[in-house]
């Protein structure tokens, strides 16, 4: 019998609630629970306020002021980060958990060099010679730019293309050899053959440096023979969650179905130049919006019965990886 992996990330039960100005608190996260195999790739999918970047700010713990965890345990490499004291956090942060923003334009500081850039990040974690420091800086860089690392790591932000500012990130991220990487919404403002040149880079990282990564996006098609597995986030709670090839070939939630309808597939194209309208989700996923009461997503559900608003389902296994929180599937 061979021996059994150990997770490398375990969330279990995890509550995040916001505080709004008025007093009034609201549930961002509900109860979210998952593991993270070593070297694997989750993908995290929903809509705008289905609660993905709460998640990953709640990982490291960097919610706004505002932001609150009430319930639960995040353990990374055996220890609970949420009991963790300021300075391992700081040993955590961009050394054994990195996080990649959506917009590099942003996160990029403007008037200084990309090398530099990923040079402080290597001083800020480890205490090194400045020969050591700059050679480790290039080593980094040719990385993410085998064929450029000289004409990238000498050049201003404004002055590199969308997806080569996405690779300084990246670059960024991997220059402390973590062993996970969060990225929430890394290739939103990139063109389509951007997002796929930037999907190539994490997958081959990921073979080079057996990094685990938490890949966010809105996006299913982004996650096809990327993901190993998908986890599908409604109103902060799991609503679906499988092995990525079963669940983006067939979702079983009524919202990662309605979902998947609404974005559009790469392959497919309108017929003698005629636009095609997609179909949209009626309504949407704030707080605000949520019931007080039954399935989260039974206003906005063609599928809703009576017990829908009486009380939520519970994450219901249908197969072998694939679980599914709908009373269509309750025995």
């Amino acid at each position: 019998m061979g021996l059994e992996m150990t997770a490398l990330l375990a969330v279990q039960d995890l509550h995040v609630s916001y505080r709004s100005r008025g007093g009034i608190a609201f549930q961002a996260l509900t109860g979210v629970s998952f593991q993270l195999m070593p070297g694997e790739i989750l993908g995290v999918l929903g809509e705008s306020g289905s609660g993905k970047s709460t998640l990953a700010a709640s990982l490291l713990r960097l919610l706004p002021e505002h932001g609150q965890i009430t319930k639960g345990s995040v353990l990374f490499e055996g220890k609970d980060i949420l009991q963790a004291g300021s300075v391992e956090l700081q040993g955590i942060r961009g050394s054994r958990i990195s996080l990649i923003f959506q917009e590099p334009s942003l996160a990029l500081h403007p008037t200084m060099r990309a090398g530099e850039q990923v040079r402080q990040v290597l001083a800020a974690h480890e205490s090194l010679p400045k020969r050591v420091l700059k050679e480790k800086t290039r080593q980094v860089l040719a990385t993410v730019f085998p064929e450029e690392e000289g004409r990238i790591s000498h050049s201003y932000p404004h002055q590199l293309s969308g997806g080569q500012r996405q690779r300084v990130l990246i670059a960024q991220s991997i220059a402390c050899g973590p062993s996970l990487i969060i990225a929430d919404e890394p290739t939103a403002s990139l063109d389509p053959t951007t997002q796929m040149e930037i999907l190539g880079v994490f997958q081959s990282l990921r073979e080079k440096l057996d990094l685990a990564m938490i890949f966010i996006t809105h996006n299913p098609a982004l996650l096809a023979g990327f993901a190993d597995r998908v986890l599908v986030l409604y109103g902060g709670r799991i609503v679906e969650v499988g092995a990525a090839a079963t669940v983006l070939a067939s979702p079983q939630h009524p919202y990662t179905k309605a979902l998947f309808r609404s974005v559009p597939r790469p392959l497919e194209r309108p017929r003698n130049g005629e636009k095609v309208k997609l179909p949209a989700i009626p309504g949407d996923s704030l707080p605000s919006s949520l019931p007080s009461e039954g399935c989260p997503f039974e206003p906005r559900c063609a599928d809703r019965m009576d017990l829908c608003r009486k009380r939520e389902p519970e994450l219901i296994r249908i197969g072998g990886t694939q679980a599914v929180s709908c009373f269509k599937f309750e025995s």
